[in-house]
């Protein structure tokens, strides 16, 4: 899911800024990336021809029993690439860095910790790097119960 930029406050604004794509779950809203779960362990569903990604087979079949309802409910969520909090667009602090649009958390320390090596913190976000999450391997949905 890509970031969005509608009603979020806003500094040093230019079009020529790089969205930073990230995955959140549709069905919880959690992004995939602070819970540890690479393209390799998602769960899909398709739904009027895109493909969407879930951090469990649970969260799948929730978000298959009325996907405008999840869609409409996640649609304004963005994760701050620092802390990985996720947001609803309008409580994040929408900022320009080293060529990058970035919407971060409120916290006045994510944005000073994401200048000091913007690469990286983009590439964890994008899921271009391992990370392993919140609850580490196991990941945050177990498989068997």
């Amino acid at each position: 899911m890509k970031q969005k930029k509608a009603n979020a406050m806003t500094t040093n604004t230019s079009s020529s800024a790089k969205t930073i794509v990230t995955s959140i779950c549709p069905a919880c809203g959690c992004s995939l990336v602070r819970l540890g779960i690479g393209a390799d362990r998602w769960a899909k569903s398709n739904y009027e021809g895109k493909e969407y990604f879930f951090c469990c087979q649970g969260c799948t079949d929730l978000f298959n029993q009325d996907p405008p309802k999840y869609l409409q409910e996640t649609k304004d969520l963005v994760v701050c690439p620092t802390c990985l909090a996720e947001k609803p667009v309008q409580w994040t602090v929408r900022m320009e860095i080293s060529g990058w649009e970035v919407f971060f958390c409120r916290c006045p320390y994510c944005p000073d910790v994401f200048r000091k090596d913007p690469d990286h913190y983009v590439k964890r976000l994008q899921g271009e790097i391992p990370y392993k999450g919140v609850f580490g391997e196991a990941g945050c949905c177990p498989t068997e119960i």
